[in-house]
């Protein structure tokens, strides 16, 4: 089950092909590690992506992972997007995020609780068209795939 997401991995008119998920815990060990020990100095910025750090709890583990993810905003609100590179498949954390939407964010040297939801019917070609300027990938990653990808709103809490 791999827990990261990252801009670049899949899709590129490669229907369901994923890097292999040793690698990427990896590299996803080591932003985490980098971000975690600089504020964000190391590892928020990506090329032109903005990455933010999402401290969840596994649906069926109970287990705490944190996960590396471009992400946009809406206002105050962040926006993620499961689309795991246009697999057939969400991401793990998508599904944990279901279960357990009561979750917190490091963004930068900032660390917030916030909920988590899917965008609804009405909102999700904004906030979509929000996400690909984020990383234009996206849409490429919804044309591979048949499921519908979901884009997350992260709501902070007061």
């Amino acid at each position: 089950m791999t827990q990261e997401e990252h801009p670049g991995q899949g899709g590129g008119g490669t229907r369901g092909v994923e890097p292999p998920a040793g690698l990427l815990k990896i590299v996803s060990a080591s932003h985490v590690f980098w971000y975690r020990l600089t504020g964000g100095l190391i590892g928020h910025r990506l090329g032109p992506t903005r990455t933010l750090l999402l401290h969840h709890v596994g649906s069926r583990s109970g287990k705490r992972y944190t996960t590396p993810l471009t992400y946009g905003q809406d206002g105050e609100n962040f926006l993620l997007v499961a689309s795991k590179g246009g697999s057939a498949r969400h991401p793990a954390w998508y599904g944990n995020l279901v279960a357990n939407p009561e979750v917190e964010v490091q963004v930068g040297s900032r660390r917030m609780q916030v909920r988590a939801r899917s965008a609804s019917y009405q909102e999700k070609p904004r906030l979509w068209s929000i996400m690909v300027r984020e990383w234009p990938g996206y849409d490429g990653y919804q044309r591979n795939t048949d499921r519908e990808i979901p884009v997350v709103v992260l709501e902070p809490r007061s």
